[in-house]
This record gives structure tokens, sequence and C-alpha cells, in this order.
């Protein structure tokens, strides 16, 4: 085609301004929360967030988010833009600060257990009563009369059958899965109050995130000897001449192009759950550098992306 004909080149845009005009304040601390308010923020929304004070002895600067003190670099990421101010929700003055943030705004962020709630006096129906217009999010561990228990994502995610070693998952799969989910609570709320001009009270578990997550595991899709764990030769993890290559060769075009390259023979469906399959594209593999194989993928059109040793 003529280059005045040439797609634009593509960009990864910003999230759509959908909350501009919308004022979210949370109380949420640690990941979850926080990870939801940036989302909120990146979607144009003004974002406060107040903090209990920081505990006695600590340095200047310190808040009273845990995730500042462990990890500064996340804090700073996750509160880009978000103004935050201390109160200790236990006292009477802290209760004024919040409730003077709440009268003027349209979204409550919160990630208490709920009987935390009722000793703030931060229950649903009192919270309907003091500010009709107001919606509130809950984080919760988990849904209904489980909300009470202890937990994390550790243990949301083994509950779901998502920690099948004894190695950590590589990331913190519930409390990003959540936090998703708490700030399309935040977009469903807004659409409500903007139809029915009154505050919606919407709960987010993330036991049930972690549960969205694990249902391709539910349906039997990753599970050892499925398509898509381990059971499929065109997608595995394997080891090459100088690191590992994730190779994700699944549809038939694909695996027939991986199948070309190695030199095997047959690429439908069921050679390519074949033992001998599997030990051929292996074989092939651990003969190769990654720098021959990210050359081989773009010019055979192969997915696939190499990797260092452990």
């Amino acid at each position: 085609m003529p280059p005045s004909d040439l797609p634009p080149t593509r960009k990864t845009l910003a999230p759509l301004q959908s909350l501009k005009g919308v004022r979210v304040v949370s109380l949420a601390l640690n990941l979850p929360g926080p990870a939801a308010l940036m989302r909120c923020r990146q979607m144009g929304a003004s974002c406060v967030k107040l903090e209990p004070p920081a505990p006695p002895g600590a340095p200047a600067g310190a808040s009273g988010d845990p995730m500042k003190q462990y990890n500064a670099t996340a804090y700073a990421a996750l509160h880009a833009g978000v103004r935050t101010a201390a109160a200790d929700l236990k006292t009477e003055r802290g209760q004024q600060l919040l409730h003077r943030e709440l009268a003027k705004a349209d979204v409550l962020l919160t990630s208490f257990r709920p009987s935390a709630l009722v000793k703030l006096g931060l229950t649903w129906k009192a919270l309907h009563k003091q500010h009709p217009h107001l919606s509130q999010v809950a984080i919760v561990g988990s849904p209904g009369e489980r909300a009470e228990e202890p937990g994390h994502d550790l243990t949301y995610l083994a509950e779901n059958d998502l920690v099948t070693g004894l190695e950590l998952p590589a990331t913190l799969y519930a409390d990003m899965g959540g936090s998703q989910m708490a700030s399309e609570a935040v977009l469903q709320a807004v659409l409500h109050q903007r139809s029915k001009a009154k505050g919606l009270y919407l709960e987010v578990a993330l036991s049930g995130a972690a549960g969205y997550l694990a249902l391709p595991r539910a349906w039997g899709l990753t599970q050892p000897g499925a398509a898509v764990g381990g059971g499929h030769a065109g997608y595995r993890v394997y080891p090459c001449k100088d690191g590992r290559v994730t190779v994700a060769a699944l549809e038939p075009h694909f695996a027939a192009s991986l199948c070309a390259a190695a030199g095997v023979e047959g690429s439908g469906m069921k050679a390519m759950f074949a033992p001998a399959t599997h030990q051929a594209i292996a074989s092939w593999l651990l003969g190769k550098t990654r720098k021959e194989l990210d050359k081989l993928a773009a010019e055979k059109d192969i997915p696939l992306h190499t990797l260092p040793n452990w």
C-alpha cells in the first residue's frame, strides 16, 4: 500500500478519562485499595486517601500505610496524583476530617473487616443516612460471613488451586485482580448514581478475584496435561542452549511453523500431544541460543519469548 495509506504507529493509550469530575476518598491500605485508587486516578478521578498517623518513633515523612515502610517505590507509584493526609479515625478530629471529605465525595473505598467498620461508625447504614449521595466500595478478604476471616493474597490463591508447588507465585494475583474489580465497582457505582441519584454499596472479595483468575484451571484448561497445561508441545517452557524459551504456538498455523522450523513431521492436534513431538522439539530447542531463537521467531512468525536461566 502507498505510504499515505499505512496505519499510524500504534501506541499504548492511557485509560479513558471516564471518571473525570468524580471524587474518590479512600481509607484502604497496603496494595489492593491503593492499586484500585491508582486506576481511578488514571481514569481521571480526583482522589484523596486518608491514612492512619505514622507509628510513634517513625522517621519524618513516614506514613501509617505499611506499604511505604516495606516498599517506598511501590507506595510512590500507587499514590502518584493522589492527595494524602493523616487522620486518626478513632478520634473526633479524625472523624470530622473524614466526613468533610465524604460530604463532597462520590465514592468511599475501604478495606477494613466489617467489625472494624462498625467500631469506626462506617457501616453502610450509617454512611448512607449521613451521605445519601455517597457510594461505598468495600474490599474484603472473603465474601459474606467469611469477611472476618484473616487471609492474604497467598491464602486466597491457595484455596483456588493457584499455588502448585513450594515457590511463591510470581506476583500478587488476588490483590491486583481485586484492585481491578474494585475500580470496576467504582465505575458501576458512578453509573448507578447518575441514573438513580443515590449511593450504592458494593463489596469486592479478594478470594473472589482469585477464584475468577482461577476459572481456566477450574475448567481444566491449565491442569497438567491439558492443552495449556503442558500437554500441547507448542505451549510449554523449554530449556535452550543459554537459557529458557516460552513457546506459545497453540493455533494450528503457529504449530505448523514451529514444527517446520524444528524439522518435526506432523503438526495436527494429535501429533502435538504425542510424547515424540515433545521430545523432538525439546531436543531442537536445547541446541539453539536465545539469540538464534529470537531471530527465528521474527523470521518464521513463531510466538515465543526467550528468558535467561533462573
